[in-house]
């Protein structure tokens, strides 16, 4: 049975293309949406989504009338709702209200429609609440979510016979199939061998789990704290993984592994020219431009924790103070940091990115990114999807999340979940009681 389906604008904004998500069904946007399009394009966090979802909406309407509607593929029917009784709300809500406006409308198209199954849209968690109050079935967008939950760690632990694990740390490889018992690991899985009390680990690449012959990596000074880090560290100094995954709460050391990484690729290797590291800008309180100064001023604050990782790192290395490493570096044109949207729209061959705070991208911004990537250059994303500053993005919903589950299978891209904390007892006590 065809159903009525009412987009809000952030399914828009998350996903420009989400209307064709809707298999023979009737898709229908208020005006009231492309008015808050409209708007959010002036925003500078929104300005990219907002025009791609004002283009998709041009390029319906060179199809035919949207106000009458238009016949899309996939027996989709799209229109624009240009009719709205704002009578039809409650006194208690807001008339002048966007979000009360598109809840009207909604309910109009449901008395309109009695015989049809009417669906509202949204991924604004009080608006489905306020809409299912009022007696509309409400939903969130989900055609990219990724179950937070079930996302796979990137390394598994499995107890062997005395004989493979004498063979496994002779060899320093195995054949799966050599297991004896049927598994079914993703390419750059790390594999823990235990036996008794003794451990191994390796990692499973094409059929085979190879132990890293280089033994423990150091990186600009710094060494994995705990098998979790050696295991990012690997994939990290690997050349031939492109994208690396690396999630875990606050204090993991996922930022600084990233960082002294790059630094030791990128300075000491010349593996890669340069060493760029940005981060999206979600303001808590005031945005961007009301802060004084130059660009790099503006800039600052919302950089600092990866000026206090340099600077961590350069006093390991026992080099002079962080500030003037990173000066220098610059100087060089060896590093560069600066927020994720000016990376849009370039290409950058031969470079180390890293992605700071990945969590709060949605999936298209982390493809933008990933299509960004020229030859020889590696990706690293780092973040933690229970700390999402976004307000239309949650753990199952975000980019980093969602990147790790959809390329898990492919030979050149790494995923490692860091649990245990490392910053110091402190830290990791209240990430995990508070």
């Amino acid at each position: 049975m065809r159903k009525i389906y009412v987009l809000d604008t952030n399914v828009l904004i998350h996903d420009h293309r989400s209307i064709y998500s809707f298999e023979d069904n009737e898709v229908v946007v208020p005006i009231y949406v492309i008015e808050e399009i409209d708007n959010l394009k002036r925003n500078s966090t929104t300005a990219i989504q907002a025009r791609l979802a004002a283009r998709e909406l041009d390029t319906i309407r060179k199809k035919g009338c949207i106000a009458k509607g238009v016949e899309l593929e996939k027996k989709i029917f799209f229109r624009v709702e240009i009719e709205s009784d704002l009578n039809l709300l409650p006194p208690v809500l807001k008339k002048d209200s966007m979000d009360n406006m598109i809840i009207a409308t909604t309910l109009g198209i449901k008395n309109k429609n009695p015989d049809m199954k009417v669906i509202l849209i949204t991924k604004d968690i009080n608006m489905r609440i306020k809409a299912d109050s009022l007696g509309l079935e409400v939903q969130d967008y989900e055609t990219d979510r990724t179950d937070y939950t079930t996302l796979y760690d990137g390394y598994e632990e499995i107890e062997v016979s005395r004989d493979i694990y004498n063979k496994f740390d002779k060899a320093g490889k195995i054949n799966v199939w050599e297991l004896g018992k049927e598994y079914h690991f993703t390419e750059n899985m790390f594999i823990k061998f235990k036996c008794g009390e003794e451990k191994t680990f390796g990692r499973y690449i094409g059929g085979k789990i190879r132990r890293n012959l280089e033994g423990q990596i150091s990186a600009w000074g710094a060494r994995a704290r705990n098998d979790e880090q050696e295991y990012a560290m690997e994939l990290l100094m690997d050349e031939n993984i492109k994208v690396v995954t690396l999630v875990g709460r606050a204090g993991t050391g996922k930022t600084l592994l990233a960082i002294a990484a790059g630094l030791e690729q990128v300075v000491e290797r010349g593996k890669y020219k340069r060493l760029l590291i940005a981060r999206p800008i979600i303001p808590m309180g005031k945005d961007l431009g009301y802060l004084p100064g130059s660009e790099e001023e503006k800039l600052r604050p919302w950089m600092q924790p990866i000026y206090d990782n340099i600077d961590y790192l350069a006093g390991e290395k026992g080099e002079k103070t962080g500030e003037k490493v990173i000066l220098g570096l610059q100087t060089m044109g060896l590093l560069k940091i600066e927020a994720l949207t000016y990376i849009r729209g370039r290409s950058i061959p031969n470079g180390y990115i890293i992605i700071d705070e990945a969590q709060n991208l949605t999936p298209l911004e982390v493809k933008t990114i990933i299509t960004r990537a020229g030859e020889n250059t590696k990706i690293v994303l780092t973040g933690d999807p229970d700390q999402i500053d976004s307000p239309y993005l949650d753990s199952d919903t975000n980019g980093l999340t969602y990147l790790s589950e959809k390329l898990k299978n492919e030979s050149i891209v790494g995923h490692v979940t860091l649990k245990k904390g490392e910053r110091s007892a402190l830290a990791e006590l209240a990430a995990k009681l508070l």
